[in-house]
């Protein structure tokens, strides 16, 4: 009645869930997947590399690498190693190295991360921090395009719409 999978099958499937999926440069593999049907609810952490293909509401955070993929959604802030986002995400994200956001990805929150890379298509709502510009960068650069205010003691870079 039942078969067990042939070898090649086997190792198929975990082509699609070790690499694949996590992006150029990514992790080797994946520890943790929150399939399309499942719902977390509640602070969800992980030492390991994390797909999430349902919703997750509460926290995310994994010191390895997050994939949000198309159709995910994410109500939590969420902290990451590095991540890729091509589904939605309500909450902050702060990212220790590299964060994409897909064509596809949608996220209204604040976001840090090291390398920002957004794709044609993304929308983003909220502000950006890039940790590697010190303050006296941010400062000039902003003065010579005429775009700086300052409220107490941050300079904040206004966006033309």
């Amino acid at each position: 009645m039942f078969q067990k999978p042939s070898p090649s099958i086997a190792l198929e499937n975990e082509d699609d869930v070790n690499g694949a999926q996590m992006g150029a440069g990514g992790p080797d593999e994946v520890e943790t997947v929150v399939g399309p049907s499942v719902n977390v609810e509640g602070d969800f952490a992980s030492e390991g590399n994390i797909i999430v293909k349902g919703s997750v509401s509460g926290s995310v955070h994994t010191s390895r690498h997050l994939s949000v993929e198309t159709g995910a959604k994410i109500m939590a802030n969420v902290r990451a190693g590095g991540a890729r986002i091509a589904g939605e995400v309500r909450g902050n994200i702060k990212v220790k190295e590299d964060l994409e956001l897909m064509a596809t990805a949608r996220v209204v929150g604040d976001i840090e991360a090291k390398v920002l890379k957004i794709d044609a298509g993304a929308l983003l709502f909220g502000k950006v921090a890039m940790p590697g510009l010190s303050n006296t960068d941010n400062k000039s650069t902003a003065r010579s395009r005429g775009n700086l205010s300052k409220k107490g003691d941050n300079p904040i870079l206004e966006l033309a719409e």
